[in-house]
């Protein structure tokens, strides 16, 4: 069965409680985070049927890591800023290439 989608990128926005072990992606500005990659690939077409959509998830828990990220199917992204999400529309969502910088490794 095909994809709807070619790309279906996740960004966690969990809250979690002040006093949690790991910070929360909703306070590393994951919100404006997602909201901009959705602009981004509105603004270079690459959004709709058979391309590209970008949506918010809960906790994307297995990876334990301490950055907010989203998801590329079968790789996992982290970001900082508008830069680094910009880096991953354009390269592996508009041109297939990875960008190895912003990689995080998957648990085995």
């Amino acid at each position: 069965m095909n994809s709807f989608y070619k790309y279906h990128v996740f960004f966690c926005l969990n809250q979690r409680d002040a006093d949690a072990p790991r910070p929360s992606c909703a306070n590393c500005n994951a919100q404006a985070m997602q909201e901009h990659a959705k602009k981004r690939v509105k603004q270079l077409g690459l959004a709709g049927e058979g391309k590209v959509r970008i949506n918010k998830a809960g906790c994307l828990d297995p990876l334990r890591t301490r950055t907010c990220r989203g998801r590329v199917p079968g790789t996992w992204y982290t970001y900082v800023d508008e830069a680094d999400i910009d880096e991953i529309v354009e390269s592996p969502l508009a041109n297939g290439k990875i960008v190895k910088r912003l990689l995080i490794d998957q648990p085995a």
